[in-house]
């Protein structure tokens, strides 16, 4: 598959299971990450990778916050078994720089184009994945036990593994109704 093939197939399969990425596999995705643009070479963007009792532990931080905001027994336990429908889990997020010239949305967009960079290698390893935010991207209890400060962003999770149902043949949207020419 070509570069262009691969970036004008690209979908998300939110359908994951075993076998996930090889701890071999994940550094080469984390290698693919940190050439994400870069405006200023601010490297902004971290890594969480959580396989096994890692996404244990990430669904026992989702459950706490969950359940402070309010949530019934039902929302707990789904926010805990979240980190469970990939074998592999990797929260990418912004550490966010202070600089006169590379504002915090660049470096946002920076770790995001390494999320999306990290999917879209993933997929040539033939592995499906999924950038999920929601509200625990948000969620400050999250953003406190994952290390974050008040100013870095959680870009998202992307959740790899394998799929369990093929989405290849999902058409591609028209994109001419999203442009407009300047002559």
């Amino acid at each position: 598959m070509t570069a262009i093939e691969l970036l004008t197939k690209r979908y998300s399969c939110g359908k994951l299971t075993t076998p996930g990425p090889s701890s071999q596999e994940i550094e080469q995705l984390l290698a693919v990450g940190v050439r994400a643009p870069d405006h200023g070479a601010l490297k902004p963007w971290r890594f969480i990778v959580m396989t096994g009792a890692g996404r244990e532990r990430l669904g026992k931080i989702f459950a706490r916050a969950v359940a402070a905001s309010g949530g019934d027994e039902a929302k707990v336990t789904k926010a805990q078994n979240m980190p469970l429908r990939a074998p592999c889990v990797i929260a990418v997020v912004c550490k966010y720089q202070e600089h006169e010239k590379v504002p915090w949305v660049e470096q946002v967009q920076s770790a995001g184009c390494s999320l999306f960079s990290m999917q879209q290698t993933a997929l040539a390893m033939g592995y499906g994945g999924i950038w999920r935010t929601g509200e625990l991207a948000r969620d400050e209890l999250v953003r406190e036990a994952l290390g974050l400060e008040q100013e870095d962003e959680l870009v998202g999770y992307l959740y790899l593994g394998t799929e369990v149902v093929s989405s290849n043949c999902r058409k591609s949207p028209d994109h001419q109704p999203y442009v407009s020419y300047w002559s």
